[in-house]
């Protein structure tokens, strides 16, 4: 599984809550500001979709009869999947959350 990700979004909130805090800390911050939410979002949304992926696979084997299918492994698949899945869903609530309070400001 691929961390990058997720590593760029701890970096870009470590950066904004030092900022926040008051505390420079130009080292963090040059990192924090050449991520792009977008890059960001769709390596999320293609780790899930590998994710569901990978575990529909490991299922289909296992209903298959293949040898090398293992129970543990197929439902431990199918939990991650879920998990990331679900994660997904609540950034999607949080965007158009905030779409909508965008949209409802005043001019």
């Amino acid at each position: 599984m691929d961390t990058s990700g997720i590593d760029n979004v701890l970096a870009q909130l470590r950066a904004t809550s030092a900022m926040a805090a008051g505390v420079a800390n130009p080292a963090s911050n040059a990192g924090a500001a050449g991520v792009d939410f977008g890059h960001v979002l769709k390596t999320a949304l293609d780790q899930a979709n590998g994710a569901q992926q990978e575990a529909s696979r490991l299922a289909k084997e296992f209903e298959l009869g293949t040898p090398n299918a293992n129970l543990h492994d197929v439902m431990i698949s199918l939990q991650k999947a879920n998990v990331s899945f679900q994660a997904m869903v609540q950034v999607r609530n949080k965007l158009v959350s905030a779409y909508h309070d965008i949209m409802n400001m005043q001019v």
